[in-house]
């Protein structure tokens, strides 16, 4: 471009600073501390492959500690909780949201009943799960997680977490839920909802509700796992049976109630809460 009057002098101006990869954990964390930098998360350097570069206090043997101590402080925080709940979706999810809504007031219902609702502790179904809990007087648990754009912990918890790891923070979810509610979502949402199915399947827990709201949102992956996954034989008819699909608030409450009691009473149906 020619110099002109308005340009002389001027240098172009650039975008956002684009790093190399850096090579070793070391490098990695110093990337971090520069402004403008893809903020480094304790999962990130905990999964890169080690560097020969790598001191001893930020190799893995002594980063065990640091995890160990998030298990403890879990452990001793939720340590109360025997009638968890957990309500998973998406953080996208707008107040004005038909399912915004329904969340809140399946959170509601809950703690009307007296379960303890526990979400990520984030903002949209995770806020409404919570915030349903408090409009009830109940207990509303907050499980947020380090990530590397920041997510604030909505203000509807009477208890909030905090986690850097997420394996740390998926195990809270399983121990202290009786039941999981999952709502539409993206990513995390799945990785949520096949967490306990996986868990379930191979007996490394018991069955408990694992229940889908929203029809029309699942109804595709429903079909998928019909027509494709049961077709070719990679999961068995059973399988399908762990997932409870509703569109009602009340109905989720009623089947959780349910089946944990059938649980507790000890009738063996293979439906009920994993505590029973």
């Amino acid at each position: 471009m020619a110099d002109t009057k308005a340009n002389k002098g001027k240098k172009p101006k650039t975008s956002r600073k684009i790093a190399a990869e850096p090579e070793t954990v070391a490098e990695a964390i110093q990337q971090n501390e520069e402004q403008g930098y893809w903020r480094l998360t304790d999962d990130e350097v905990l999964l890169r492959s080690p560097e020969p570069d790598d001191d001893y206090k930020t190799s893995d043997s002594w980063r065990v500690l640091r995890i160990a101590s998030e298990f403890v402080s879990g452990f001793d925080d939720l340590a109360t909780v025997t009638r968890g709940v957990s309500i998973f979706g998406s953080a996208r999810t707008k107040p004005t949201d038909e399912y915004y809504k329904l969340a809140r007031e399946t959170g509601r219902l809950l703690g009307e009943a007296g379960f303890d609702v526990i979400t990520g502790g984030g903002p949209g179904i995770m806020e409404a799960g919570n915030r349903g809990a408090m409009d009830a007087g109940g207990t509303s648990i907050g499980c947020n997680i380090e990530l590397p754009m920041e997510q604030q912990p909505n203000p509807y918890q009477t208890s909030s977490l905090s986690f850097k790891y997420f394996f740390v923070r998926k195990t809270m979810f399983i121990k202290y839920s009786n039941a999981y509610v999952i709502f539409p979502g993206g990513y995390g949402t799945m990785d949520e909802l096949f967490e306990p199915l996986t868990l379930i399947q191979t007996r490394k827990i018991r069955n408990f509700p694992v229940v889908l709201f929203g029809s029309q949102y699942w109804r595709g992956l429903l079909q998928w796992l019909t027509s494709t996954m049961l077709n070719e034989k990679m999961i068995n008819p059973d399988d399908l049976g762990l997932m409870y699909l509703t569109d009602s608030p009340k109905d989720t409450v009623d089947f959780i109630i349910e089946t944990c009691m059938a649980s507790n009473n000890g009738n063996g149906n293979g439906n009920g809460g994993k505590k029973g």
